[in-house]
C-alpha cells in the first residue's frame, strides 16, 4: 500500500522533533555520554536492568512500537541485523516507549495492535521476536533518559557503554531491502566491533513521534469532537448503490446493509463505526446503507449520530470529491432484491450483510451476519499492508 501524503507528512513532522521536544523531561544525549539504566518489564515476565547486557562488546537499544508502519518495515532488516552479528559481540534490547492513551484510534491503521504491554506480547508472538522486548510505557522514564523522539530510534553504546551512535536505523521507510541507501545502524555496529570510529555518529531519526501518555486529554478531546460529528443521511437507489459498488476510486470500500430493527445489526455498528475510525488515514471507507422505511430517515440519522458515524475531516473532503455529501444511506426505489443483486448478486438474503471490495469493485471478503471486529480488521489489513511503500 503506498503511503498516503497526508499520513506520511504528519509522522515525519511529528517525528522531526520540534513536537517530541516539547515533552518535560526529555533528554538529549550525547556523543560519549554514558547509558542511562532501567529497570523495564519484558514480554517474558522479568524485570530486566542495563547490567545485563553487560557482556556484548557493543549494544544497541532499538526504540520500536507494535502500531508503527516504519518501525514494521525495519523489522525483517533488523532481524538479518541481528542474525550476522550473533556470536560475535552485539548485545541487543528492544523498548516499546509508548503508552497506548498517547495514541489517537487512526494512528493505528497500519496495525492489529495497540502499544499496551498485552498487545507487545501478541505483537512480538506473530513476528517472531527472539530478542528481548521491554515496557517503557508506563512512566516512560526510560525513553525520557535516552531522549527517544520516534519509533523506531536506535542508540548504539561501546564497550564502556558510551553512546557511540544514536538517530535512524537506516535511511527507508520501506520494507524492501533496496530502498536502503545508508544502513547507518549496521554501519556502526561493524565499525565498534572493528575497532574504528562511528563514520556518522549522529542521524535524524523517522518513523512515529513517541507517544507520551501526557498526550492523553488532547486525544479524548479530539475523540469527543468526532464523536459529536453531526450525520447526513442521503436517499439512494439501485442505480447509486451500483455506482458505488463499481469502485473507480483510491479507497477500498466496505459496505454494511443494515437497519435499525435488527437486533445483530446494532449490536455490531459500534465495531464498525471503530473500523471506519482506525483506518482514517488508510485508503479506506466506510459505507452503510440502512433499509429502513424510507420515512424513518430521521430514526436512522438519530442511529447514526448515537453511534458517532460522523465522517472525519479527511473523510469528508474526500466524499466531497466525488460529488456527495455522506457515507450514510437509506435505500428506496427499489426492491430487496435489486438491491442484493446491485451490491453482492452472493448475499444470501437478510440483514446485516457486509461486503470489501478493491478500487476495481472485487469482493475481497463478505459476510452475512454480525461481524467480529478483529477478524474484520485483520482482514482489511491484509489487504492495506502493515506498512509502508514507496
Amino acid at each position: 500500500m503506498k503511503t498516503p501524503a497526508l499520513f506520511l507528512a504528519l509522522f515525519t513532522f511529528l517525528a522531526s522533533g520540534v513536537a517530541a521536544r516539547a515533552e518535560d523531561g526529555l533528554a538529549d544525549l550525547l556523543i560519549g555520554d554514558p547509558a542511562p539504566d532501567f529497570a523495564l518489564p519484558g514480554i517474558d515476565g522479568k524485570t530486566h536492568r542495563l547490567a545485563e547486557y553487560k557482556d556484548g562488546k557493543v549494544l544497541m537499544i532499538f526504540f520500536t512500537s507494535n502500531h508503527c508502519p516504519t518501525s514494521h518495515g525495519a523489522e525483517g532488516r533488523l532481524k538479518k541485523l541481528l542474525a550476522d552479528f550473533r556470536g560475535k559481540g552485539l548485545s541487543f534490547v528492544a523498548i516499546n516507549p509508548n503508552h497506548p492513551d498517547g495514541l489517537s484510534i487512526d494512528e493505528l491503521g497500519y496495525s492489529k495492535y495497540s502499544d499496551g504491554f498485552e498487545d507487545m506480547k501478541r505483537y512480538a508472538a506473530e513476528r517472531g521476536f527472539d530478542f528481548p522486548y521491554l515496557y517503557d510505557g508506563e512512566t516512560q522514564a526510560t525513553a525520557k533518559a535516552y531522549g527517544c523522539l520516534a519509533t523506531p530510534h536506535v542508540f548504539i553504546f561501546d564497550a564502556d557503554r558510551r553512546l557511540r551512535y544514536k538517530g535512524r536505523f537506516d535511511d527507508s521507510q520501506y520494507a524492501d531491502p533496496a530502498t536502503v541507501k545508508s544502513s547507518d545502524a549496521r554501519n556502526a555496529v561493524e565499525a565498534l566491533l572493528a575497532g574504528q570510529p562511528v563514520p556518522a555518529p549522529i542521524t535524524k531519526p523517522h518513523g512515529c513521534a513517541t507517544k507520551w501518555r501526557s498526550k492523553q486529554a488532547g486525544i479524548a478531546r479530539q475523540a469527543e469532537k468526532w464523536d459529536k460529528t453531526p450525520v447526513d443521511v442521503e436517499s439512494i437507489d439501485v442505480a447509486g448503490v451500483a455506482t458505488l459498488r463499481k469502485g473507480g476510486t483510491k479507497n477500498i470500500r466496505l459496505f454494511n446493509v443494515w437497519a435499525t430493527w435488527c437486533v445483530p445489526c446494532v449490536v455490531e455498528f459500534p465495531e464498525l463505526v471503530k473500523t471506519s475510525r482506525k483506518f482514517d488515514m488508510r485508503n479506506f471507507e466506510f459505507i452503510n446503507v440502512s433499509v429502513d422505511e424510507a420515512g424513518d430517515a430521521a430514526k436512522v440519522k438519530a442511529f447514526l449520530e448515537k453511534n458517532s458515524a460522523g465522517l472525519s475531516e479527511r473523510m469528508k473532503k474526500s466524499v466531497k470529491e466525488e460529488g456527495r455529501k455522506s457515507n450514510s444511506y437509506i435505500f428506496k426505489g427499489g426492491s430487496m432484491e435489486d438491491l442484493m443483486n446491485a451490491l453482492d448478486p452472493e448475499w444470501p438474503g437478510g440483514v446485516p450483510h457486509t461486503i470489501l471490495v478493491d478500487r476495481d469493485g472485487k469482493v475481497l471478503w463478505r459476510h452475512s451476519s454480525a461481524v467480529n471486529g478483529d477478524e474484520l480488521r485483520a482482514k482489511i489489513l491484509e489487504h492495506l499492508g502493515t506498512f509502508w511503500t514507496p
